[in-house]
């Protein structure tokens, strides 16, 4: 057991996609800062940022009804998703930055272009979805997004949901051709690699015990290195809490008035991925549906087309799940050793709140194979079982705290960052649409807590993201400069791309 401390400048915690862009974004803004990462699995990504874990949808809200609501007016709220297209701008402003600079190389093993399409069926909801496209497509940021509740047209565009379709109930989708397919496992590696070649000290196997303010102000991290059982203690200036669920007990032991009374709840997903090539052959798109009543917003049924290994996937799902882990590589005991004295009142609200949301996730996890084959074919009506296998996905640990809105115990369905009064430390909670935003969450991080540098940073932000600190949406010539040059150096094509 070794009581010697080791200093450093920045310590982050977690090697998951949060940590990866924190610590490239450093690595530009000061370079001769000295960073350590401390991951408890072997390989970086392996958690919600792994490609089998997530749906890898690049969240632009080119797709997801729940970005766009209809007011009591029956008008269409289309904020959110203007919000979250523009971070996810940024993401790509910053990913294209790093390929310019030779910081990382081939851009299609990370992102491919993929078509977006809503799909709804119901008078209702094709109302509903006509209204959602006409105030999205006067919109700069929404250009190039089509509508069709023609059945030959959307035999074009899906043929793999339209074949077999008897029904004739009203049915129609949008459609835009400059979505996007992102693989943020194989990004989270790149990124890795890249921060490897820049002297950044990665311990994996390597699991965070506590974490303490020391007299003098520093943070004190007790790390145990998992292939020896050795303890060790680092101290930094700051520290980044990015462990996906696991960040709320690290943020807990770090004992910050800030990170009181946050709950967590864990949701599990499954996904059907399909095993017959000449089916994924048939599909090309990220097809976002409705939620069911009752249901979560992450668990919106998407029919997605994905790319994993340089192979063309076809996925669906995700049918929601419950366990008590906060980690797929957790322990039964993450929720219980989660609810504190001063987050008590906090989870019971929650729970008494979210009886429904309880009992549909325990229904949920019921689901036999044959069921969820059923709501399978609800998006394609000639789905054979023999075709598709079940894949168990990443856990979610959605933020439980008391809001003004909510009041005790709300349910939040984002990301949020919480972070020291002095800036000497920051956790991310939360998730959906999480990795999409990891950059525009982690410049969130930056001026949070490194507040006196950000002046002298600014001119180095912006030539990594030139759109740094303006609305894309109140530009429209550097919105179309900002798209055509990502496109450019990504290699953004609308073309299929073809496998050998």
């Amino acid at each position: 057991m070794s009581n010697t401390q080791k200093k450093t400048d920045v310590i982050l915690i977690g090697a998951g996609v949060m940590s990866a862009t924190l610590g490239s974004l450093l690595k530009e803004l000061a370079p001769e800062w000295e960073i350590k990462v401390f991951e408890k699995l072997a390989n970086a990504g392996e958690e919600s940022s792994n490609e089998w874990n997530n749906a890898g949808t690049g969240h632009a809200a080119l797709c997801e009804l729940n970005y766009t609501s209809e007011k009591a007016d029956g008008s269409i709220d289309i904020s959110k998703a203007i919000n979250i297209n523009e971070q996810f701008q940024v993401s790509m402003q910053f990913w294209s930055y790093l390929v310019k600079s030779n910081l990382i190389r081939n851009p299609q093993d990370f992102i491919m272009s993929l078509p977006h399409m809503s799909l709804v069926q119901g008078e209702q909801n094709v109302a509903f979805l006509k209204k959602r496209f006409e105030a999205l497509s006067k919109n700069p940021l929404f250009q190039g997004m089509e509508f069709s509740d023609d059945s030959k047209k959307l035999m074009e565009w899906i043929p793999l949901i339209m074949q077999g379709r008897t029904s004739d109930e009203p049915i129609a989708a949008t459609k835009i051709d400059s979505g996007t397919d992102v693989n943020f496992g194989a990004l989270t590696r790149m990124l890795f690699d890249h921060l490897k070649s820049k002297n950044v000290d990665i311990n994996y196997k390597h699991s965070v015990k506590d974490i303490k303010r020391t007299s003098d102000g520093l943070w004190e991290v007790k790390v145990q290195n998992l292939d020896g059982g050795t303890i060790e203690h680092h101290t930094a200036k700051f520290v980044f809490i990015g462990g996906g669920g696991g960040s709320i007990h690290l943020l807990q032991k770090s004992g910050i008035p800030e990170g009181k009374r946050f709950g967590g709840f864990p949701v599990s997903g499954i996904f059907m991925v399909c095993n017959n090539p000449e089916v994924v052959a048939q599909h090309h798109a990220k097809v976002y549906g409705k939620a069911k009543v009752g249901a979560p917003p992450m668990s919106v049924p998407h029919l997605d087309t994905r790319f994993i290994d340089n192979k063309k996937s076809l996925l669906f799902g995700p049918f929601a799940g419950f366990s008590p882990k906060f980690l797929k590589n957790g322990s039964m005991l993450d929720l219980i050793t989660s609810v504190k004295p001063d987050n008590l009142l906090t989870m019971l609200s929650a729970g008494a709140k979210n009886m429904p949301l309880t009992n549909y996730l325990v229904q949920q996890v019921m689901l036999s194979k044959e069921k969820r084959m059923e709501e399978l074919r609800e998006f394609i009506p000639n789905a054979k079982s023999e075709d598709w296998d079940l894949v168990v996905a990443g856990q979610r640990v959605q933020v439980i705290k008391d809001t003004e809105a909510g009041g005790k115990g709300t349910l939040q369905f984002g990301t949020e960052v919480v972070s020291a009064a002095d800036g000497s430390i920051a956790a991310l909670l939360g998730a959906s649409p999480g990795a999409s935003t990891a950059v525009h969450v982690m410049l969130e991080v930056i001026s949070k807590c490194f507040p006196g540098y950000v002046k002298e940073w600014e001119p180095k932000i912006k030539e990594m993201i030139p759109s740094y600190g303006m609305s894309l949406l109140e530009n429209p010539a550097l919105l179309h400069e900002v798209h055509t040059s990502t496109a450019e150096t990504l290699g953004l094509s609308e073309k299929e791309p073809v496998f050998n």
